[in-house]
């Protein structure tokens, strides 16, 4: 997975802030190479379609109700600038997970996301879903066009997991094994159908359900990791988790450290590239910092996403 890096316009080189400069860029490099990996596997990234990203961003510039703090931006920059920014870090795949907020949204999301990951070979093909009647219908055709993995977005979108009109959704995703990354803790902010309830339940229903708890299930990380040890196919994302800026409000309990270690190969990195407010190299120091062993890091930073999304 080696697509050419593009270039940078000057000007937009000129006027980038520290995030993206080369001091940082090394300082990040050198958090991986002496672990021995190839590159990093950041699973958690968003790329969107212009429109729907500024409105992202302005979201966040507001600190909205599901935002609920100031929350600047640190790699905000065009797109051609953030893929050129993480390939220059070393990662060797990332997603681009969109998600939509109201009916007759998906589909088209699904769209763009496979046009993108086409003209990014690094890219992890995404898609997503929302509950509706026709759902059912373009999940089996992202599935069948090459989706690699799904983001469900319960928060944002404001919906249950246990909605009647996903059952279908579920049943093919249970099927064919393509991970979700599903955002169903209840930070930053809860939501109506945010916590490990509506999980536990959907597992209970679909057992084989390859969901990757995003954020490592902030801020019920207990609860979390109660189901992934007793569903195999659950996994999580390290997403903003061990940060500066989400200990301040949700610390990660100390006295769960030995299960984290225990769990380490279904763990896999996630930044929340570009949308989060501080440098990129502060989220591997984070998870490094935990002091689990270089072979837990390995397989955190690279090994465990590398094998389930195939990553050569």
């Amino acid at each position: 997975m080696n697509s050419a890096v593009p270039d940078r316009p000057a000007s937009a080189a000129e006027s980038l802030p520290e995030p993206f400069s080369s001091a940082e860029t090394q300082r990040l490099r050198d958090a991986w190479q002496h672990l021995g990996v190839p590159g990093l596997i950041d699973v958690h990234t968003h790329f969107m379609p212009k429109p729907v990203m500024d409105k992202v961003w302005a979201y966040f510039d507001s600190a909205g109700p599901l935002i609920g703090r100031e929350w600047p931006i640190a790699y905000r920059a065009d797109e051609d600038v953030r893929v050129a920014t993480l390939q220059d870090f070393g990662v060797r795949a990332y997603s681009s997970l969109v998600y939509p907020h109201k009916p007759d949204m998906a589909e088209w999301l699904n769209g763009w996301a496979a046009d993108f990951a086409a003209h990014h070979p690094d890219c992890l093909q995404t898609a997503t879903f929302y509950p509706e009647e026709s759902a059912p219908a373009y999940v089996s055709k992202a599935i069948q066009h090459g989706a690699r993995v799904f983001k469900c977005h319960i928060q944002v979108g404001d919906f249950s997991p246990l909605d009647s009109l996903l059952d279908g959704v579920w049943a093919q995703i249970a099927d064919s094994q393509v991970p979700v990354i599903i955002h169903c803790g209840s930070g930053p902010a809860p939501g109506t159908h945010t916590g490990p309830d509506p999980i536990a339940a959907l597992l209970h229903r679909f057992p084989s359900l390859p969901l990757i708890i995003a954020h490592m299930g902030t801020p019920e990380y207990v609860e979390f990791l109660d189901l992934a040890e007793r569903y195999p196919e659950v996994r999580f994302d390290t997403t903003m988790s061990f940060t500066d800026f989400s200990e301040e409000g949700a610390p990660f309990p100390k006295s769960e450290l030995p299960r984290l270690r225990d769990l380490g190969d279904r763990i896999m990195f996630g930044s929340d590239f570009p949308n989060i407010p501080y440098p990129y190299t502060h989220a591997l120091e984070a998870v490094a910092r935990l002091d689990l062993g270089d072979d837990w890091l390995r397989g955190v930073l690279y090994e465990n996403a590398a094998e389930l999304f195939g990553v050569g």
